[in-house]
C-alpha cells in the first residue's frame, strides 16, 4: 500500500520542478554564502522585535525541555522585516533541518504531500506567502497540522479508495504580508501568531553596523545613522542601501562610509530624508495631482503609476501609512496634509488651515 501511495504522489506531481529546498542545521550555521550571512543565525544575534524574540525563546525552550517539536508558528507583517530569517533561526535553535517553499510554488495537492512525506521528525517547514496557497492544497494542511497525517485517494471512479499516511511531528512556520487573506480554519491551527513591526531608528543603526562588520566595510556612526534613517524601518532595505553606499565609497571615496558618502549615495539613488524613493513620491503625487487628493481606488492608483496592485499594497502603502502620508478609507486612498507638506505642494483649505501656512518640504 505504501508503494502504491508513493506512486500516486509521484504521478500527481510529475513532471514538476522542485517546489522546495532543504537546509540542514550545519548549513544554516556554517555553509552560508557571504550575501546570506547578513542574516543573523541565532535569536541572540537578532536585533529588534523584542516581544517576538522573547515569545519565541520561551516556546523554543519549553519545547526542547519536553523533547517535542515546536508548535506551528505564523509570522505576519510587511515584507523585508525578517520572517524568513526567523524561520531559519527557529530551525537552528531547535537543532533540526529547515525545508523552504512558498505558497505559489505549491500548485497541486500532490506537491504538498510530496514535501510533507519527506520531512523528518522535528523538521521545520517554512511556507512563504502562505496566503497564496491554493484552497485545495490548503485543505491538505488541515489534517497535516492537526493530526500529522494526510489522506490521499488511490485510483479513480468506483474503485477509488482513501489511504491515510502518518507524518512525523513537524513544525510549520508560515509567513504572510496579508493576514486578512488567510482563511479562519488555517489561521486557527497555528499555535503562535506573531506580528513583526517596522524597526526603530536605534535598531536599524545596530543592524547597519552589524552588516557593515560582516561585509568588512568601514563605516562611521554618522554614516550608519544616515543609512538607518532612510531604510524605512526595514532591514532588507538597510542592507541594500549599505551595499550601494559601499560601492559609492569604493569609487568616489576612500572606501569608508562617512556621513557625506552616505548622503551622496542616497541622493544618487533618489532617496529622500524620510527614506521615500521615486515610486513612493509618484504614489503621493498621483493621488494629489491626478485625483485631487483622493479618495482613489487601489486598482486605479496602481494603474496610474504602472505598478502591480499587490506591490503597492504590500511594499509601499504600509510605510506611507506609518508616516501619516496616506489613509485607507472605505472609498479609497486619501493623501493627508503631511503628504502635501512633504511634496512641497500647497495644501487645500479643507485640512482646516490656510494654504499660506504650508511651505515646501525641508531636507
Amino acid at each position: 500500500m505504501v508503494r502504491e501511495a508513493n506512486s500516486a504522489i509521484r504521478s500527481s506531481s510529475e513532471p514538476r520542478k522542485t517546489t522546495d529546498r532543504a537546509v540542514t542545521p550545519r548549513q544554516l550555521v556554517e555553509d552560508v554564502p557571504v550575501e546570506r550571512s547578513l542574516r543573523p543565525r541565532r535569536l541572540a544575534e537578532y536585533i529588534g522585535q523584542e516581544r517576538v524574540k522573547e515569545t519565541l525563546q520561551i516556546f523554543i525552550d519549553a519545547a526542547k525541555r519536553r523533547g517535542e517539536s515546536l508548535d506551528h508558528v505564523l509570522l505576519y507583517g510587511p515584507p523585508g522585516l525578517g520572517k524568513t530569517t526567523l524561520a531559519a533561526i527557529i530551525a537552528v535553535e531547535m537543532g533540526v533541518s529547515l525545508r523552504i517553499t512558498s505558497g505559489p510554488a505549491i500548485e497541486r495537492q500532490g506537491d504538498l504531500v510530496s514535501i510533507l512525506t519527506n520531512l523528518k521528525a522535528g523538521d521545520v517547514l517554512f511556507i512563504d506567502e502562505i496566503h497564496r496557497l491554493n484552497r485545495a492544497v490548503e485543505e491538505v494542511l488541515y489534517s497535516a497540522m492537526e493530526d500529522f497525517a494526510v489522506d490521499i485517494i488511490l485510483g479513480k471512479g468506483p474503485a477509488a479508495r482513501t489511504m491515510r499516511i502518518n507524518l512525523p511531528r513537524f513544525t510549520l512556520v508560515g509567513a504572510t504580508t496579508r493576514l486578512a487573506l488567510l482563511t479562519g480554519p488555517l489561521r486557527d491551527r497555528f499555535g503562535s501568531v506573531l506580528r513583526l513591526d517596522f524597526y526603530s531608528d536605534e535598531a536599524m543603526e545596530e543592524i547597519v553596523q552589524r552588516s557593515a562588520t560582516v561585509l568588512d566595510v568601514p563605516i562611521s556612526p554618522e554614516g550608519a545613522r544616515a543609512l538607518a534613517r532612510r531604510a524605512r524601518g526595514t532591514p532588507r532595505v538597510a542592507n541594500r542601501l549599505l551595499k550601494r553606499a559601499r560601492d559609492f565609497a569604493e569609487v568616489r571615496g576612500q572606501g569608508a562610509i562617512t556621513d557625506q558618502i552616505a548622503a551622496d549615495a542616497l541622493d544618487m539613488l533618489d532617496i529622500d530624508h524620510l527614506g521615500l524613493d521615486d515610486i513612493d513620491r509618484r504614489i503621493l503625487r498621483s493621488i494629489v495631482e491626478k485625483f485631487g487628493g483622493g479618495p482613489v481606488g487601489i486598482d486605479t492608483l496602481a494603474a496610474a503609476i504602472s505598478e502591480e496592485t499587490d506591490t503597492v499594497m504590500d511594499v509601499y502603502e504600509p510605510y506611507l501609512i506609518q508616516l501619516g502620508f496616506l489613509q485607507r478609507t472605505p472609498r479609497g486612498r486619501v493623501a493627508t496634509e503631511g503628504a502635501y507638506i512633504h511634496l512641497g505642494i500647497q495644501a487645500p483649505t479643507f485640512f482646516g488651515r490656510q494654504p499660506a501656512l504650508f511651505g515646501g518640504a525641508k531636507g
